[in-house]
């Protein structure tokens, strides 16, 4: 199944795509959009040209697991994306993943623009990859 993974946020929001094999995920692009809405129905778009069957967004809870300001926010985009493409649209704990997006780009030396250009798509792949993780080690999981 071909799942879209999206790190939504204010200002950029990152994309990644898995294949249909669920073996590989990579990153699909960073869209640069302040408005909610577009931001919605741009990410929308690029999940139906992707030709994604499942959705999946980053839900960054607090360190506690409670759900924020931040998270709650997500959950509303992520809502919208459902009523948009009619697909299935789950929310993925995200904690910490803009940190470890930055150590991968630390260690292949990005730095500036190209760092700020990529961090997104490059968090919603590390998104993408561990609900794939997790969806590869509990197969009856809903």
């Amino acid at each position: 199944m071909i799942i879209f993974g999206v790190d939504f946020g204010d200002t950029r929001t990152g994309w990644a795509v898995c294949d249909r094999a669920e073996m590989l995920a990579a990153p699909a692009g960073v869209l640069t959009e302040r408005r909610f809405d577009v931001c919605a129905q741009k990410t929308a778009e690029a999940a139906r040209n992707a030709r994604a069957e499942e959705i999946v967004v980053g839900h960054p809870l607090n360190m506690d697991g409670s759900a924020g300001d931040r998270a709650k926010k997500c959950e509303e985009f992520a809502e919208m994306l459902r009523e948009l493409t009619g697909l299935p649209v789950k929310l993925w704990d995200e904690r910490r993943t803009t940190v470890t997006a930055h150590q991968y780009l630390n260690d292949t030396n990005t730095r500036g623009k190209k760092r700020k250009a990529v961090v997104d798509a490059v968090a919603a792949t590390i998104i993408l990859e561990g609900y794939l993780s997790y969806r590869k080690n509990h197969p009856d999981a809903e």
